[in-house]
């Protein structure tokens, strides 16, 4: 497995900025994608799902406004929408999303990454 720990993330979210703090705290190395700025791309967004071994509807934020806005709880997208919509649109990620190597997890709760280090 690489060593090379990348944290996918929204800087203003309290979830993101706990993981900043429980990785600093455990001197492990890592970089940060602000995923806002550096946008996934749907190979990309689809390589992590795959690494998290989750479907694509299990990363979706269901709180937020535009999941209702576009009627994703119908159920009626594909997983290859989903990534599409959550690239477009990425609010709707939950996050964040810790990868090394094969294996990526999401930082919710945090000790979820424990597994990578």
């Amino acid at each position: 497995m690489s060593d090379t720990i990348t944290v996918y993330e929204k800087p203003t979210c309290t979830k993101c900025r706990e993981m900043d703090k429980f990785l600093r705290e455990r001197g492990v190395d890592f970089s940060k994608v602000n995923y806002y700025i550096e946008p996934l791309t749907k190979k990309k967004l689809t390589e992590l799902v795959r690494k998290m071994n989750i479907s694509p509807r299990e990363l979706l934020r269901k709180s937020e406004p535009v999941y209702r806005e576009l009627g994703i709880a119908s159920g009626e997208f594909s997983d290859a929408q989903l990534i599409s919509l959550m690239v477009e649109h990425p609010d709707l990620m939950q996050r964040p999303i810790i990868e090394r190597g094969d294996k990526a997890v999401l930082g919710r709760p945090t000790e979820n990454v424990e597994e990578l280090l």
